[in-house]
């Protein structure tokens, strides 16, 4: 059986071709696919029904199982996927080495997260890119599950496709009325760099009007700071608006927060970060995780200012620091305040973006996969 979700336009069309069909046949599978989001052959009424029954014995489309959906107060939706195990994708990332395999050369059942969050007009979409990440950021709770393996350009669509099929009934009229928007944000478990391949083979699909439809202005990758992979999308011609995290103002603050530091320090990420090609809409975003007593001090502000003063249309997104079990503490909103009007003084844009799905387990840092118990304050939905 041949795995169609994550193929390519131009794949389908090859795929038809060996089936004996028109090559055009694999366009019209592509629209119904990702425009549609039709994942049943019997429901893909753009084909013959003798192609949609050949389609159901030759091939299939397969979809993570919604595990659990944990509903927050915010409106926002943490689903817990169950991923199948299947052949393994040779990938040339410098991080496949640490995927974990069976003796067999077949990928480990795992699980992963997205949340959808629904807002007026706009909805956006964090997805993940690995299952578990090899990052080991240390306020983050990802961090603990360490790496369990690389997602598939299909895992890493239908953690969009999903929620946009299951919501689309309650959101279409607010669109119909405003203009649709969706947002995709590459900010869920794992570092999308280290999985690049996949990640940028999903990207194509989702960003390919002819596709899911989302613009590159609505899509963002985040990264820890992988600058071979920083440099290597700056040549893609499609691709999503770049954000790093930062989260420190030296390299002795940011390598005991992040180790990749290590290997990439603040001065080759920065110029990496300074040889970035913007477009002309665009602007570079630095994320910084705001960390009492940490990296919150007046100091780390003006640090902040002097690092990205080479750089230029960036802007700076303060997180407030999403509680878990570690051993770190939110800053006050006074602090992340003051921190906030230095850097805007200086001519660095920043914001304050306060993360939905904390009471979920679903805001920035939290995915960890926890399964909350009927006990929990959080409205659980399966």
């Amino acid at each position: 059986m041949v795995e169609l979700l994550g193929k390519s336009k131009e794949e389908l069309r090859a795929f038809c071709v060996e089936m004996g069909e028109p090559a055009y046949r694999g366009g019209q599978i592509y629209h119904a696919l990702y425009a549609e989001r039709k994942f049943d052959f019997a429901r893909m009424s753009n084909l013959p029904l003798a192609l949609r029954e050949r389609l159901a014995k030759e091939a299939r489309v397969t979809l993570p199982e919604v595990k659990q959906r944990f509903a927050s107060s915010d409106g926002s939706v943490r689903y817990l996927f169950g991923l199948s195990a299947g052949e393994e994708k040779r990938s040339s990332t410098e991080d496949t080495e640490k995927n974990q395999k069976r003796s067999d050369g077949q990928r480990i059942p795992a699980s992963v997260e997205a949340v959808f969050m629904p807002s007026e007009g706009r909805q956006t979409i964090c997805i993940s890119t690995q299952a578990g990440c090899a990052v080991d950021c240390h306020f983050c709770l990802t961090a603990q599950l360490g790496l369990i393996r690389n997602l598939t350009a299909g895992e890493i669509l239908a953690q969009a496709l999903l929620p946009l099929e299951e919501h689309k009934a309650e959101l279409a009229p607010a669109f119909e009325a405003q203009g649709k928007q969706t947002n995709i944000v590459l900010m869920g478990q794992g570092e999308p760099l280290l999985n690049f391949e996949p990640v940028m083979e999903a990207l194509r699909i989702l960003l390919d009007p002819e596709g899911v439809g989302i613009t590159p202005k609505h899509a963002t990758l985040s990264t820890s700071g992988i600058v071979p992979g920083i440099e290597r999308l700056a040549q893609e011609k499609v691709r999503p608006k770049l954000a790093v995290s930062l989260n420190a103002s030296n390299d002795e603050q940011r390598d005991a927060l992040m180790p990749i530091n290590r290997k990439y320090p603040l001065k080759t990420l920065m110029e990496a970060c300074k040889n970035y090609p913007l477009r002309p809409w665009e602007h570079l975003t630095f994320e910084y995780v705001m960390l009492g007593g940490v990296n919150d001090s007046t100091d780390d502000a003006r640090r902040v200012v002097r690092l990205l003063a080479a750089l230029k249309r960036v802007k700076v997104n303060l997180i407030p620091w999403n509680p878990g079990e570690l051993p770190y503490r939110e800053s006050s909103a006074e602090q992340i305040e003051e921190f906030r009007r230095i850097l805007n003084d200086k001519g660095v844009p920043a914001f304050v973006r306060y993360s939905r799905g904390r009471d979920v387990m679903a805001a920035c840092g939290q995915l960890a996969l926890l399964e909350i118990g009927p006990q929990s304050s959080a409205s659980r939905v399966s």
